[in-house]
């Protein structure tokens, strides 16, 4: 199963990549209220990924339960986007918090579609055009711009941390693309989520975790707070990119799906009561314009 698209249909690629970004932009309202619990980054990391894994493998077993069977050599493939890509970038990303100001994390993590546009001429022979590296351009000067422009507290040791995010992050979209080349799409977000689930069990301490659940005083609402984080900020965004990418090149995804920090600062603003600067309105702008670029026919 390929999930291939017939031609005469509409592409709806670029929507469902530009969907994506807009829920994960809405991360930062769950990891908080998460965060007062007393979880730490890497245990909210594991409670989105296990409970997203569940949902997937129902997902897949209601619509298909033969797509859980994969070839032996896929393994790789799946361990790859699983812990090499979602695993690997959330822990990177959440270490990079930990060194650096936020601003400079997540400068450092909007790297991801140059890494991302590299591999595509690499590995899929993808062509670059005046148009593409102007968008890149454009959203990453945004994301620069949105997050705000900070290098103090920067190390060495932080700075890979922080690319290592970046680069994390990118990699879904090549490996992704690969995989839904031999799976259905439901099938490729099942395993990916499977294998990175399992390996955040092996880092977050889960008896530290099960204490703080059972020290919650609602365990009820809790526990509709942990399905929801993993329904906003993985399960709908990941299958919504995840078949994006089956229409839309790797690299132009990439780029689209930087409105994710515009959208953060929004809801920043909207939620939280952030003031909005003259350089976010700018960097706004920029990836907007990034965006628009990449969707303009002419």
């Amino acid at each position: 199963m390929t999930g291939d698209i017939d031609a005469a249909k509409p592409n709806y690629g670029p929507v469902l990549i530009l969907l994506a970004g807009c829920f994960w932009g809405s991360m930062g309202i769950f990891v908080r209220r998460l965060g007062l619990y007393g979880f730490n980054s890497v245990q909210i990391v594991s409670i989105r990924l296990t409970l997203a894994a569940i949902v997937f493998c129902i997902m897949l077993l209601m619509k298909d339960p033969s797509g859980f069977r994969i070839a032996l050599r896929d393994i790789l493939l799946f361990l790859g986007l699983g812990v090499g890509s979602v695993l690997f970038f959330a822990v990177c990303y959440f270490t990079a918090i930990t060194m650096m100001p936020l601003s400079t994390a997540a400068i450092l993590l909007y790297t991801s579609p140059i890494w991302i546009m590299l591999m595509s001429v690499l590995f899929f022979h993808e062509k670059l055009n005046r148009k593409k590296l102007l968008a890149l351009l454009l959203a990453f000067a945004g994301c620069v711009m949105v997050s705000g422009i900070s290098g103090e507290g920067m190390t060495w040791t932080g700075f890979l941390i922080g690319l290592g995010s970046g680069i994390g992050y990118g990699l879904y979209s090549i490996l992704g693309t690969v995989a839904l080349r031999r799976y259905w799409p439901y099938t490729v977000t099942a395993y990916t989520f499977l294998f990175a689930a399992c390996g955040s069990l092996l880092i977050c301490r889960p008896a530290d975790m099960i204490s703080k659940f059972a020290a919650a005083g609602n365990m009820t609402m809790l526990i509709f707070l942990c399905v929801l984080t993993a329904l906003v900020t993985a399960v709908v965004p990941f299958l919504a990119y995840t078949l994006g990418l089956r229409t839309v090149e790797a690299s132009r995804a990439g780029i689209l799906a930087t409105i994710e920090p515009m959208v953060a600062t929004v809801i920043g603003i909207a939620v939280f009561s952030e003031p909005l600067t003259v350089l976010s309105g700018l960097g706004i702008i920029l990836i907007l314009s990034a965006v628009i670029l990449l969707n303009w026919k002419a």
